[in-house]
């Protein structure tokens, strides 16, 4: 297995920024169906070793808000710890509909081979596999036609999508629930302002038949007073 500190050389791809994910290896040229692209470079641990660097990635995680899992399984005793600058097939991103597949050589190397013919200029992808422990954390940014939204192997599918509907349907009930609160609370908003316009029609009203009366009461005063200094016919 190779173990170069200095980056792969490959005829297949150029590494460069990648409309998925970060940046990723895209097709030189023209390759071929079956064509074995790039090995998988790194570190050769055991499953235990294996296990614990993962987890102490994943704890990470939940405070830096980011970690990149680089181990892939090789056989049923040693996996490979790909987190290694010199290991570009690292940076090879997720699709729902991949165009390379991993497959092991002799169960001593671990190989990216084109699923069928590639155009140049075309990203290079493979299906992760991740299982469904954690979907959540791995959302799918391929844009392909069959997308789950996630990040998981295919076998999976069926159990993601009802997973993801599950989702789907609690998120439009919260959105269901504060929607109907918000129409409660508007119509409460409303009923109060409107008892507030009638309460203040009903006080100038009152306002306005307390003033009438008033006049009403001191008329007939002034008429009388008028009468009072009135001069005398002569």
């Amino acid at each position: 297995m190779a173990n170069n500190p200095k980056p792969q050389p490959n005829e297949w791809y150029v590494v460069r920024n990648s409309q998925i994910h970060g940046r990723g290896l895209y097709a030189r040229k023209d390759i071929p169906k079956d064509t074995w692209i790039v090995e998988y470079v790194g570190e050769r641990v055991d499953k235990d070793e294996s296990d614990r660097r993962a987890n102490a990635l994943l704890d990470s995680a939940k405070e830096s808000g980011g970690a990149r899992v680089y181990m892939f399984i090789l056989n049923d005793e040693w996996d490979i710890d790909g987190n290694v600058s010199w290991n570009t097939a690292r940076l090879m991103n997720h699709s729902c509909e991949p165009n390379v597949e991993a497959q092991t050589w002799d169960e001593q190397e671990i190989w990216f081979v084109a699923l069928h013919d590639i155009k140049k200029g075309e990203e290079l992808t493979f299906n992760y596999g991740f299982d469904l422990e954690c979907w959540e954390d791995h959302p799918c940014l391929c844009g392909k036609a069959s997308c789950v939204g996630y990040i998981a192997g295919d076998d999976y599918w069926p159990a993601l999508k009802k997973k993801v509907a599950a989702k789907k349907a609690r998120e439009e009930k919260k959105l269901r629930e504060a929607a109907t609160v918000k129409k409660v609370a508007k119509g409460k908003k409303s009923v109060t302002k409107k008892v507030a316009a009638k309460k203040e029609v009903a006080a100038k009203t009152v306002a306005v038949s307390k003033k009438t009366v008033a006049k009403s009461v001191k008329a007939p005063a002034k008429k009388k007073q008028a009468k009072k200094s009135k001069p005398a016919a002569k």
